[in-house]
């Protein structure tokens, strides 16, 4: 088990809420505990949309929270009505993500009116203190890279998913295995979308950064989509290839052609590190594919019916090779961009 900076970050923002209540004197420091806990996000640009909307919902929430109060007292009735309300205008604001926090500070509020509008003040405050001390800490320590965690889990989705079709046609994993790589192979690769929706949530502040944010999206997009046509790949394998007749003969056809490939998968994320040498050719020939696409031609007109399973595992093939050229084009226009940014700096 590791610990992520995430946990680390939610540790320190709880201690710093808890030492700043201490400071300003508050007589407890649960509730800017609690806010801390709630603000803690996995990127900068996610912190400060959540600190925007925590801001609005539970401002509100406190108005609302006073104003029930005053009208109805201070009642378990009242207090769940105003939750509700409360729910229904988050929701109606499009901001769901803050209802935990702002009904944290609706109960505190309440509860703290009958001791006068001072004491509510300070409820709040304890709140805005929570979420400050846990905005401090996500953006001065530890900052979040999803660019970096991005391309560190690309690599991680690679080496399982190469893996798995290198012995996708062979057949020589145990099922168990095989099984659990499948499973660990789709879980990174929901996390890999996760981490993608966090990178695309960024904002380039300079007009100069945003060409090169929208670029590296290009890339990103392309670098998901090759392994999830990988993903697809095995998963027609494991449909098609095992039941269509004769299927052995095309073992060792098909297999090379995997092979090939996944090295040129491999060789492109070698590129985009620098570490491939310039003006190296790592394309596969076509020509493998067109008499591959040709002896599979001529093997259906025997029988179309019987042999058409393996037309679904040499498109899925075919698919997979067209995406890794097309995340070669733009990875060599991304790359070529950066040289001459670079060189006109």
């Amino acid at each position: 088990m590791t610990i992520g900076a995430r946990v680390l970050k939610t540790g320190m923002a709880v201690a710093l809420a808890v030492y700043l209540s201490t400071l300003l004197g508050f007589p407890s420091p649960i509730i800017a505990a609690v806010a801390a806990i709630f603000t803690i996000q996995p990127s900068i640009s996610r912190s400060w949309q959540q600190i925007t909307d925590q801001l609005q919902t539970n401002f509100l929430g406190a108005a609302v929270a006073i104003t029930a109060v005053k009208l109805f007292g201070q009642t378990a009735i009242a207090v769940g009505l105003v939750c509700i309300i409360v729910i229904l205008i988050s929701i109606r604001l499009r901001m769901e993500n803050t209802i935990g926090l702002t009904l944290v500070t609706v109960v505190a509020v309440m509860e703290a009116n009958q001791e006068g509008w001072l004491f509510a003040l300070q409820r709040f405050s304890m709140v805005l203190t929570g979420m400050g001390a846990a905005f401090a800490v996500n953006v001065l320590l530890f900052p979040p890279r999803p660019r970096k965690q991005f391309i560190e889990q690309v690599h991680q989705a690679y080496s399982q998913l190469s893996l798995l079709l290198r012995m996708a046609i062979s057949n020589e994993m145990k099922e168990d295995i095989h099984r659990k790589e499948t499973e660990k192979l789709h879980h990174t690769l929901l996390k890999l979308q996760e981490r993608y929706a966090v990178f695309e949530e960024e904002r380039a502040l300079l007009p100069s950064r945003r060409q090169a944010r929208a670029r590296q999206l290009l890339l990103s997009k392309q670098l998901i989509k090759v392994l999830s046509q990988g993903v697809d790949l095995l998963d027609v394998v494991e449909e098609h290839y095992f039941s269509a007749p004769r299927a052995g003969e095309w073992a060792q056809r098909f297999d090379s052609q995997i092979e090939e490939l996944t090295k040129y998968h491999e060789q492109l994320l070698l590129k985009l590190e620098g570490k491939m040498k310039a003006h190296v050719s790592i394309e596969p020939e076509e020509e493998r594919e067109a008499r591959l696409i040709k002896q599979l031609t001529d093997y259906l007109i025997e029988d179309p019916d019987e042999h058409k399973r393996l037309v679904f595992v040499a498109s899925a093939i075919f698919e997979y090779g067209y995406h890794l050229r097309r995340l070669d084009r733009i990875s060599d226009q991304v790359l070529q961009r950066e040289e001459a940014e670079t060189e006109e700096a």
